[in-house]
């Protein structure tokens, strides 16, 4: 075998052309979206007045596995791909353990995530439909300053509803946004007629990405010109997202080398998505098998918690409903600070893949995913965001395994990006007043008893 250096870069010939679409793979389509008001599978002309038209041939296609990547998008992801797949030697050599580690890092953009590869695909999509602008919700603020970097390329307006209490913890990220030009509203608001819905029913709410959905999608359709994007969940973000995976899939053939457990953190299932694209692909057509685990927050168990059933996407109720593991609509998590997994529900495509037994879910408490944070920080030199620590959390724990046993397996973990704007998150980690969120079984109960009765 070749000797592994500690970053294997692609060359820019080397880089995807076309995007992968996991379903057209898929013994089992994920369920259809339907209309809440009808009971029946949304059309491309209902999805039409909130999404642009491109992004909605996307999101309905269950049949072409590869779709081009537009000249200008390639030449845009030119300026930070291919990103870099790393060993992590060092944290190997601290762990003594016999377990091969590797990372992809996502985090070599301003934006500071993956958000970015999406971003930049639904701007432009926008830009040829000849819109004004875009309207979007955001978490942690990832998608946020992404989709504000795209929006700004191509000059399009950005309005933004951000998560109220990652708009309070994470003010720098909310500048960055608005450095690009992005209009940034804390969620729920007075602004929106949904928005004084929900603070009337929940009166001091922190907010979720539920209420932030629903308010960016009433503004988007009561704005001629407008149409809404979605940083998640969606099969068009996944496709986009599908070069985390089909990069990281090229650097490990280039040296002759087949990870054992792919791990990557998951809130509504973009990261993860992409990154275990071209290997979901491959187990699904038989020709190769790999261990794929799914990490989320134990604040926001969807998966490990959640049950698989139709229900709303946004707490305001204005959304399409989707299959998929939901907590519930209603659900407003604990105000952790993983702000980019507090979605209630998970991809309609993922909780298929889930569903069949194709890959399987762990969820991990706050202190304990920011002590492998830092663990990683101190011996690798990059501060990983929350989100991202989730996946080095459970990374740890499977090369701690390796180590009892002696087993030497490869392991391959998303890291989504950077936490230079989460040091609130940090600062409170390190003071000590950093807790443990977790929903008792009454709470999901009670927001699980809500789903919506179909016809």
């Amino acid at each position: 075998m070749k000797q592994i250096p500690y970053k294997i870069y692609l060359e820019e010939s080397e880089m995807p052309k076309y995007w992968y679409n996991l379903r057209a793979d898929m013994k089992t389509k994920p369920a259809p979206l339907l209309n809440p008001a009808t009971g029946a599978p949304m059309t491309a002309q209902e999805l039409g007045g909130v999404f642009c038209e491109e992004l909605v041939r996307q999101e309905l296609d269950d049949t072409t596995p590869f779709l081009e990547i537009p000249e200008e998008i390639r030449g845009f992801y030119k300026m930070y791909r291919p990103s870099p797949l790393v060993r992590a030697y060092c944290l190997e050599e601290k762990l003594q353990t016999p377990a091969k580690i590797y990372y992809k890092f996502e985090g070599n953009n301003t934006s500071g995530s993956h958000k970015l590869n999406s971003a930049i695909a639904q701007a432009y999509y926008a830009k040829m439909q000849g819109l004004k602008g875009v309207t979007t919700e955001t978490g942690a603020g990832q998608w946020g300053t992404a989709l504000s970097m795209a929006c700004s390329y191509f000059g399009l307006d950005c309005k933004v509803f951000m998560v109220k209490v990652s708009y309070e913890q994470k003010p720098f990220r909310r500048e960055v946004m608005r450095t690009y030009g992005a209009t940034v509203t804390p969620s729920p608001s007075m602004t929106t007629e949904v928005g004084r819905r929900i603070l009337e029913a929940h009166p001091g709410t922190t907010g979720s990405l539920g209420c932030a959905i629903s308010e960016a999608v009433e503004a988007a359709t009561t704005n001629p010109g407008y149409r809404y994007v979605l940083g998640s969940v969606l099969n068009q973000v996944l496709l986009h997202q599908s070069v985390i995976g089909l990069e990281t899939k090229a650097a490990l053939d280039k040296y002759e080398i087949k990870p054992d457990v792919i791990i990557g953190c998951a809130g509504g299932g973009s990261n993860l998505g992409g990154l275990i694209a071209p290997f979901m692909r491959q187990k699904l057509r038989g020709e190769a098998d790999y261990r794929i685990v799914a990490v989320e927050p134990a604040s926001c168990p969807s998966f490990t918690r959640g049950i698989f059933a139709y229900d709303f996407c946004d707490t305001g109720m204005i959304c399409p409903l989707a299959k998929m593991y939901t907590l519930g609509s209603d659900f407003i998590p604990a105000p952790n600070h993983a702000g980019g997994l507090r979605f209630h529900g998970m991809s309609t495509t993922l909780s298929q893949l889930y569903h069949d037994g194709y890959m399987e879910a762990v969820a991990v408490p706050q202190v304990e995913v920011f002590q492998a944070a830092e663990q990683f920080a101190r011996v690798e030199g990059i501060l990983p965001a929350p989100e991202s620590a989730h996946a080095i959390k459970v990374a740890i724990d499977e090369a701690e395994r390796c180590k009892q046993t002696g087993e030497e397996k490869t392991i391959v973990f998303g890291l989504t990006g950077t936490g230079y704007f989460d040091l609130v998150a940090y600062e409170k980690f390190h003071d000590g007043k950093m807790t443990d969120y977790i929903p008792t079984d009454d709470d999901l109960a009670r927001s699980l008893s809500k789903l919506p009765k179909l016809r």
